[in-house]
This record gives structure tokens, C-alpha cells and sequence, in this order.
């Protein structure tokens, strides 16, 4: 049986010795991404770092940034702007869920009406003569 733990993304499994190892780094640099406000990972009682899944991706999405040439300040600014993108499509997915719920297909009744398509001599001006 498999432990209900580990498809728990944010759930803190990993002390910092195998969560730098996953993401090959140093345990030193974590702690350093930590301070930078990179990565929060989760507290034991003792206050042991635990480190989740979602952090190990973290960590190596900080890799390849750095890999890119960013500095600090830069993946900092990145990682922001994807939760603020991640947020804005959770709250668009929300409104369009909401409208959809609302707007109701009207029914339609007779024939449908042909409508002149784009660029045809409806939206033409009339010519003078």
C-alpha cells in the first residue's frame, strides 16, 4: 500500500540532505535560497526543514534559471510573475466558470439570418453618385 503522503504535493517529506541531493545542489545553497525568499520549506516540531515535492521542482526550476544566466533578484521576479500569472488564470477559470453558469443559451426560434461577412459591401460606405 502505497502512503496517502506522497501524492501530497506541499506535504514536507524530505530533510535538506536529500532534497539538495534530488535537486543536485548543496544543502548550503538551499539554505541560501531559503534566506533570499526563494523557497519556504516546512518545519518540523523541532524545527527541522522538510521539503515537499513542489519544492524539489522549485529547486530545479531555480536551477535552470540560474543556468540562464539569471541572478537573484531575477528568479525572484520570475517566480513571482508565474504565481501572479498561476493566480490570474485560477481567478479567469473562476469568472468564466461563473458567467457560464449565468448565460444560459438563449433558444433559438425561425431561420437563422445570414449576416454579410467582414469586408463585404455592407460595411461599405454608400458611394456618392
Amino acid at each position: 500500500m502505497v502512503n496517502p503522503g506522497w501524492a501530497d504535493l506541499d506535504r514536507g517529506l524530505f530533510s535538506i540532505s536529500v532534497a539538495a541531493e534530488l535537486a543536485g545542489l548543496h544543502p548550503q545553497t538551499l539554505r541560501i535560497y531559503e534566506r533570499e525568499g526563494l523557497l519556504d520549506p516546512a518545519r518540523s516540531a523541532g524545527g527541522t526543514r522538510r521539503y515537499s515535492r513542489r519544492d524539489i521542482d522549485r529547486l530545479q526550476q531555480i536551477c535552470a534559471l540560474t543556468a540562464d544566466g539569471l541572478n537573484m533578484a531575477g528568479i525572484r521576479r520570475v517566480l513571482e510573475l508565474q504565481e501572479e500569472t498561476r493566480q490570474l488564470q485560477a481567478e479567469l477559470a473562476r469568472l468564466q466558470a461563473l458567467a457560464g453558469d449565468r448565460a444560459a443559451p438563449a433558444p433559438r426560434t425561425g431561420t437563422p439570418q445570414a449576416r454579410p461577412r467582414a469586408g463585404s459591401w455592407a460595411e461599405s460606405p454608400p458611394r456618392p453618385d
